[in-house]
């Protein structure tokens, strides 16, 4: 049956292109798996200030943590779940386990005037712009 099929040498598949495609086929797989795809972020410039919303259904207050180190802002969720019924000879017991985390940069923030607040699912981050430093004009005399 394959003699029947006409055979044409093509390059367009080469070695690099297969496995460009093995990759993305693996992306695509991986990709329902991926915490950074399931905790989505909007970040909006509102003139003076940057305004960070993530999606974080599911989360209590307390499972949320914003961690500030230097230039470096990171929001991470950790969320555990246990939940068991029991019947006559029936046993049901399903945990769920997930924990996200992503780190934004915040080099040219006012770090000490970022502040939070979490609301049906959306946390909210309000992030002020660094004001520009003007430098100091000064007359210098002459001796």
């Amino acid at each position: 049956m394959f003699g029947l099929i006409p055979f044409e040498r093509d390059n367009s598949l080469s070695t690099q292109n297969l496995f460009n495609y093995l990759d993305n086929i693996e992306k695509s797989f991986f990709r329902d798996m991926d915490p950074a795809a399931q905790f989505r972020t909007d970040i909006k410039d509102a003139g003076n200030e940057y305004l960070l919303e993530a999606e974080l259904p599911g989360f209590s207050k307390q499972d949320i943590h914003i961690d500030l180190n230097g230039n470096r802002l990171e929001i991470s969720a950790k969320h555990e779940e246990a939940k068991e019924e029991k019947k006559e000879n029936y046993v049901c017991r399903e945990r769920k386990f997930g924990s996200f985390s992503r780190s934004f940069d915040v080099t040219g923030i006012d770090t000490s005037g970022i502040s939070a607040g979490y609301q049906d699912g959306i946390l909210t981050l309000h992030l002020p712009k660094k004001q520009p430093v003007k430098p100091e004009a000064k007359r210098i005399e002459l001796n």
